[in-house]
């Protein structure tokens, strides 16, 4: 990382002197106010790593970190599709669910600066191993790669689906965008398999929902160019299932700011900090 923002000084032609400060968005669980990441799901043998130690040895400037779907958030609260809202929950779907919350115009950080991990709600008793050491997560199921699971565990069942033609029949090869294109092409296990997703994202959220009266969940990541392919199912099962009160004054919307979210956010975080 320190050779990355080394490169990108460079050939911007930068000096060190002229940063004010820099934010970073680091997965899993930290502790922000420390510069610690203390544990990531997607980095093997990641344990208690002082990012911001880290990066002092090599710049001069203040160094801030935050969990990376946090920064995600401040991006789309500040100046994407939650501008302008007080209560709101982001949710990114890719190798896992991660999520954001701003309640009453403050990010919700709790006790250790965990809060809002609704991506480990359990949906069943006995589901899918989640790296977090439970069972049934939700994250395990509406991710990319929970969807994918989805579809291969009925391929595997005997059902049929263009994408085995698609891939050769390497049903390792298959990923949440062929999902997509399958299901405009009619393909009706793309079609079951994305509304069953979203079916179940949608259960899950209106439990944030109800918990937490947000007027906006803002759905980001990778899966969420899935659009309205999964999120019709998921709006028709919160309005099915959510508090009417609490529902009907929460619009669910895509992000707005795509892969820029995290890096606008992250800067934003950042100048808070200094300036706070």
């Amino acid at each position: 990382m320190t050779e990355i923002v080394q490169e990108m000084m460079s050939f911007e032609g930068i000096h060190p002197t002229s940063i004010k400060c820099m934010g970073m968005g680091i997965p899993g669980l930290l502790n922000p106010d420390e510069g610690l990441s203390i544990f990531s799901p997607n980095f093997p043998d990641w344990e208690n790593i002082h990012v911001v130690n880290q990066m002092k040895g090599t710049f001069g400037f203040p160094v801030f970190i935050d969990n990376d779907v946090r920064v995600n958030m401040y991006g789309e609260w500040l100046f994407g599709a939650g501008a302008g809202c007080k209560n709101l929950v982001l949710i990114t779907l890719g190798t896992g669910l991660g999520s954001g919350i701003i309640h009453d115009g403050k990010v919700l950080y709790g006790t250790t600066a965990s809060a809002g991990e609704i991506g480990h709600m359990n949906m069943y008793r006995e589901g899918r191993p989640c790296r977090c050491g439970s069972s049934g997560c939700l994250g395990r199921y509406v991710s990319g790669v929970g969807m994918v699971k989805t579809l291969t565990d009925k391929l595997e069942e005997g059902r049929s689906s263009i994408l085995l033609q698609w891939v050769g029949h390497d049903r390792t090869a298959i990923t949440a965008r062929m999902i997509s294109e399958a299901y405009d092409l009619g393909d009706s296990l793309a079609i079951e398999v994305m509304h069953e997703t979203g079916k179940l994202l949608g259960f899950g959220l209106s439990n944030v929902i109800n918990l937490l009266n947000p007027e906006v969940v803002i759905v980001g990541g990778g899966m969420s160019a899935a659009g309205d392919r999964l999120l019709n199912s998921v709006r028709e099962t919160v309005g099915n299932h959510a508090l009417k009160l609490s529902s009907s004054a929460c619009r669910i919307e895509q992000a707005k700011l795509g892969g820029q979210a995290g890096v606008i956010g992250a800067a934003a975080y950042a100048i808070r900090k200094i300036t706070s």
